[in-house]
This record gives C-alpha cells, structure tokens and sequence, in this order.
C-alpha cells in the first residue's frame, strides 16, 4: 500500500490539503513541512506551514498558529529572496503574524515575550508607527492593564492608515476600538467611534458594531438603540460559532438592562457552547457575564430556577439552580482571569472581572419584542374593559393556547411552567409565552432525527439552506454534549398587541404545518 511517506512531496501536500480539517490533517500538514526543511525544499516548507496556519485558524485554535509562524519568519531569513516574486504571499505572512500576536489575548497558553518578539518583527518590517502595529501595541497595553501606554498607542492607531491590508478587517475597526473606550470608562467616544463603521464589504457588520454599542447606549441613557441592538444582533449570533465571544455583550445587556428573564433564557439557549469556546478570553467573559446575570436574577427571587447544563468530561449532565449556577460561572472566570495574570505579571485580568460582577442594572426596560424589530406604532386610546368578543384580541394566556389546539382535536401536555408540548410525526413542538408580560408567543420545534457530532458540517449546511430558502421556522443545530446533534428550530411572535382566537389558530396551524415540514427535511438525512 503506498503511503503519504512514499510519494513525492508536492503530491503528498496536495493530498494533505484534501483532507478533511481535523487533527489528522494538521499533523499531515506539520510532518511535510518538517520533512521539506530536513530535505532542503524552503518552497514546499512555506507552502505547507501556510495551509497548517489556516487549518489551526479554521478550527478556532489560534493559539497553535504562533509556532509554525516563527517557522515562517525562520524560513524566510535562511532564504531572504524567497517571496520575492510573492508578494501577496508576504502580505499573507505578516497577516499571520498580526494574528499570532492576537492570539495573546486569547488565552494565556501563548507566552508574553513570544508575542513581543512576533510584534516587534512585525514593528520593524512595517515601521513603528503602522497602523496595524500601533493597534498591536494599544491592546497589548490595555490587555495588560497599562492605560496610559494604550491610550498613546491609541493616538497612533486613529491616525494611522484606514484601510491596511495587514490590518485585519476594516470594517471592524470601528468595533474594536469601541470596546477599548467603553472599557476605559467612555461610552460617548465609544459611541462616536461606532459612528464611522462602514458595513460595506464586511461579513461580520453590522451586527459586530451593534453588539459592541449595547452598554455605551445603555450608559448613555439610549436605552431603546440598545434595545433595538441587541434584538437585531442577537438574531445573528445567537447561532454562529463565531459569534461566540459577542455573547457577553448581550448577556450583560440583558442584565443590567433589566432583562433577567431573557438574559437566562439566553443563558440556557447558549450554555453548551461554554464547553466548546472560541479560546479562554471569550470563555472567562461569557462566565463572568453569565455569573453577573445569575446573580443579579437570584437577587429579583428568580434564584430557585432550574437550567440544564450538560455534562462535559468528569461533569454530569445537571440541572442546576440560577444561584448554584452563578457560582460556578463565576468560579471559572476568576479562575481563568487568574491564569492570564500568572502568565502577564499583573493582576488586571481578575480585577476586570471583579469589576464587571459588581455592576448593577443601568436602566429600567423598554418593551422588548423578542426576535422582531421594534415597530413604531401610534398612540391608540385605551379601550373600554370588557369581556372580548370571539373574533377580538385578547391577551395570549395558557387558555388561549389549550383552546386553540383543542379545536384542531391535537393531543398535547400542559407542563407545569405553562408551556404545551405534543408530537406530530417527526417532530416535537413546543409552544410557551415569552417576554415579560407572557405576550409573546415561542413555538419550538425539535426533530426526532439525531446527527453524529461528525456530521457537524452538514448538519449547518442544511440549516443554513433551509433559512435562506424558507421563511418559517428559523433553523439551528444544537449540540447536547452527548456526541449527537439535534435539529431544532423556533417561530417567535410578538402578540403584546392581543391576539383573537382565530389568528391564534392560524399561528397554531402555521407552526405545526411548518414544524412537520422542517422535521421530514430532517429525517431525510439520516
């Protein structure tokens, strides 16, 4: 049987970027760029170091791109001339070597002078004051605490190049630079710089921008823009993997925007993708938020409910109380804080996080229409109290939903929170009332058909077709923790206006019809 070790290396680096992405592949990847510099080949070592940098960045594990990009730089200064004829490969190169920089901030496994040596390199190719350097500089500053330095680096950044192409994505700029003033204290400026995002030619906008503006708009008093945000950006994020570090940001608003309600149906929704973070930071901020939300909702007497948090290694699956789970969060922020302070020297970490659980709530709520845009509609004049007649809206209540099945002969249980949950062929519908006042109505459908983890791919592929080409329901993967993926999906609409008992039925009907529909689709894959 002939092997990857018996064929010529141009072919066996060719097959190893035919691979599958995973473990196997990157380890494919390193054993040919070892063997290309143990044979002399400089042109096959790039090549294959390159394809393992974005492999390790495909998978979200940064950290690991810092070594083979010093064996980058190392290649290049044995070969000076070697990406003469390249120069967009150059520019890739130093792209890499931005983002092993970054990768500091992510977790603590990259050491300090490792990424110092990488962005003083990158300082002495692109000049001391580049724009993408002064920005390395700012928020290795602000990462470890030193404000004064990052504030100076800051001054550079802004006045640097707009658009550089070693600089990352420039429509986010504006994003990261709100963050560090809403940090330092300034929401106005963080506000004034979220100004000038240009979403034109940037995947991650406007969303990014809207979840970076929550706390400057809440602390400014704009508390419907933040309303209005979070709405909008979280009906992105809350199912791209990616977007996991924006979490805390929405978990915060609802906190200390007075949302304790839809901050831990939040919670609940992403918690499993706590065992499975983007890196450390994103993780030690989405616990210290999460432990903020439990606490502040323990404090309104929602302490005694239950969330299910999966089992993860040495962890059984639980569920655990809003107090309990709280404290546990918050113990692995602090834990996590303290492990970037052992490697930076400095204690800032732990006192961010200490900082962020002593908050308190900003603002009193606005209306919230879960999952919709807010809609200006005019004053009306309140009507005259009376029992509704059967074509009138009424509030949405528990009855409403019960009659409305019942018309249609459903068989379905009443849990003891209120929600209604029956089966229809492949799927299970639930349908509950959301939002502060119950006004909203949430039907949630899970397909019977379970995927292997394996299939993960597929599994957002097929849901990513399904809501381009469908309205209804919005499609997602949910991963329970126990190797399979669950298909599931949700309709939520915003009845704070009533609802007659013959628009509530169509609702019913359209969910169910939908609910079905989406399920058979499912099963289809097995």
């Amino acid at each position: 049987m002939t092997t990857a070790r018996d064929k010529g290396l141009a072919v066996a680096l060719a097959d190893a970027r035919d691979r599958p992405d995973g473990e196997q592949r990157c380890a494919e990847l390193a054993r040919i760029a070892a063997r290309a510099d143990a044979t002399g080949d400089p042109r096959t070592a790039l090549s294959a170091r390159f394809a393992l940098v974005e492999a390790y960045l495909h998978l979200g594990e940064r950290w690991r791109i810092v070594e083979p990009v010093g064996h980058l730089r190392a290649t290049l200064a044995r070969h000076p001339g070697l990406l003469d004829a390249h120069p967009d490969e150059l520019i890739r190169l130093r792209r890499h070597q931005r983002q092993a920089v970054e990768a500091l901030f992510g977790t603590p496994r990259v050491g300090l002078e490792q990424a110092r040596s990488e962005l003083d390199t990158l300082a002495e190719e692109l000049g001391p004051r580049a724009a993408p350097v002064a920005e390395l500089r700012c928020r290795l500053a602000d990462h470890l605490g030193d404000e004064p330095a990052a504030r100076q680096a800051y001054a550079r950044w802004t006045a640097g190049a707009a658009s550089d192409p070693v600089g990352g994505c420039p429509g986010c700029a504006p994003a990261r630079r709100a963050e560090l003033l809403s940090g330092w204290g300034e929401p106005a400026s963080a506000l004034a710089a979220l100004a000038a995002t240009d979403p034109a030619g940037c995947t991650d906008q406007p969303e990014r921008s809207l979840a970076a503006g929550l706390l400057p708009w809440l602390r400014t008093g704009a508390v419907v823009e933040a309303a209005r945000a979070h709405v909008r950006a979280y009906r992105r994020h809350r199912r791209e993997r990616a977007a996991f570090p924006l979490l805390a940001a929405h978990l915060r608003f609802c906190a200390l925007g007075g949302y304790p309600h839809r901050g831990l149906e939040l919670l609940t929704e992403q918690l499993p993708r706590l065992d499975h973070p983007a890196d450390d930071l994103s993780a030690m901020e989405f616990a210290a938020a999460g432990a903020l939300l439990c606490g502040l909702a323990t404090e309104a007497g929602l302490g005694g409910r239950r969330i299910h948090r999966p089992g993860q290694g040495s962890r059984p699956a639980a569920e655990v109380d809003v107090a309990t789970l709280g404290t546990q969060l918050q113990a692995l922020a602090t834990a996590l804080a303290g492990s970037f302070d052992a490697r930076n020297g400095t204690g800032h970490q732990s006192g961010r996080i200490a900082s962020w659980l002593a908050e308190r709530p900003v603002a009193g709520p606005v209306s919230l229409a879960a999952e919709s845009e807010f809609d200006d509609e005019p004053d009306v004049e309140e009507a005259e109290p009376g029992p509704p007649g059967p074509d009138e809206p009424a509030p949405l209540d528990v009855a409403a939903l019960t009659a409305a099945l019942d018309g249609r002969g459903e068989a379905y249980t009443v849990e003891p929170d209120g929600t209604l949950v029956g089966r229809w062929g492949e799927a299970t519908i639930q349908f509950r009332r959301l939002g502060r006042q119950g006004d909203v109505l949430h039907a949630r459908v899970v397909a019977a058909c379970r995927l292997p983890a394996a299939r993960r791919a597929e599994a957002y592929a097929f849901c990513n077709v399904w809501n381009h080409d469908r309205l209804l329901p919005a499609a997602y993967v949910h991963e329970p923790g126990d190797g399979t993926l669950v298909l599931a999906a949700g309709i939520t609409t915003d009845l704070s206006c009533g609802v007659a008992p013959t628009q509530l039925a169509v609702l019913v009907a359209a969910a169910i019809r939908t609910g079905t529909a989406y399920a058979d689709a499912v099963a289809a894959l097995r």
